[in-house]
């Protein structure tokens, strides 16, 4: 059985405080792109997990496919062991969710094939307990989202009618060092609000509070932004704590961009 996790980018990200726990709020729009990696699943004697493609790092057996399986399996001992295979295509560390996609991904594929019956809800509940991104992924609707990321309400946004371009120039951004620089604060304007007035008019008030530390630090990304406003993007934005970039373009009107030959680039026409 074959399922294709996409990404997501986020439209806005504003860090509200910080939590008892570590972890801080926050406040962003999810919404899911059509990159995908591809993940296989077959019924095996043990469990295994391998992977081809970019380079999934670390050390496989604690991989989140196989943490999701381990989850499910702790309820439903009647689960049998698989061999995953991730062909790994969505930019690792991007800020695209792309781990937290495989994982949400795991779960629903391995409730559709043993027929456990597990609602939405459910899933979502488990896959809070994978990472704070992972049920977006069950869900997978453009989404308002607070608390750690978790706590959702689906918004009514098409873009369906506009291309995407996404760039990411290899390089990583430690998530723990990208929270470090910010003092969270409460936003003048919810995003919830802004992200409903037309695209044409977010840029200058539909930000990413991490995009300022970053760019700083890594100027590459900030020089990668404005020169797709400059090839005639409507919107364009660092994705989470980065480190890709996306811009938002008139429907098939994305500029041939002669970009690093070591990025990756996807466009979403």
């Amino acid at each position: 059985m074959i399922v294709f996790p996409n990404c997501k980018i986020n439209l806005g990200l504003h860090v509200t405080g910080r939590r008892p726990d570590g972890f801080h709020d926050l406040e962003t729009i999810f919404y899911p792109l059509p990159v995908n990696d591809a993940l296989e699943v077959i019924t095996h004697t043990q469990l295994q997990f391998e992977s081809s493609g970019i380079p999934v790092p670390g050390d496989a057996a604690d991989n989140l496919c196989i943490r999701a399986f381990q989850l499910l399996q702790a309820d439903f001992p009647q689960l049998q062991p698989v061999n995953i295979h991730l062909l790994k295509n969505i930019p690792i560390g991007a800020g695209l969710g792309g781990g937290s996609a495989d994982a949400a991904f795991m779960l629903q594929l391995l409730n559709q094939k043993y027929q456990l019956g597990l609602p939405e809800a459910a899933l979502v509940n488990y896959a809070a307990q994978l990472g704070s991104d992972c049920p977006f992924f069950v869900v997978n609707k453009p989404c308002y989202a607070t608390g750690r990321g978790e706590i959702m309400e689906e918004i009514t946004l098409d873009l369906s009618g506009y291309s995407f371009l996404l760039v990411h120039p290899g390089i990583h951004v430690n998530t723990g060092w990208a929270f470090k620089q910010l003092i969270p604060g409460t936003p003048v304007h919810s995003l919830r609000e802004m992200i409903q007035l037309p695209v044409e008019e977010w840029k200058d008030i539909v930000t990413n509070d991490f995009e300022a530390p970053v760019f700083r630090a890594h100027s590459v990304l900030g020089a990668i932004k404005e020169q797709m406003y400059a090839s005639g993007a409507i919107y364009a934005a660092m994705s989470g704590s980065g480190s890709a970039i996306f811009g938002i373009y008139p429907k098939n009107k994305i500029a041939d961009i002669l970009w690093d030959a070591s990025y990756r680039v996807f466009t979403i026409r």
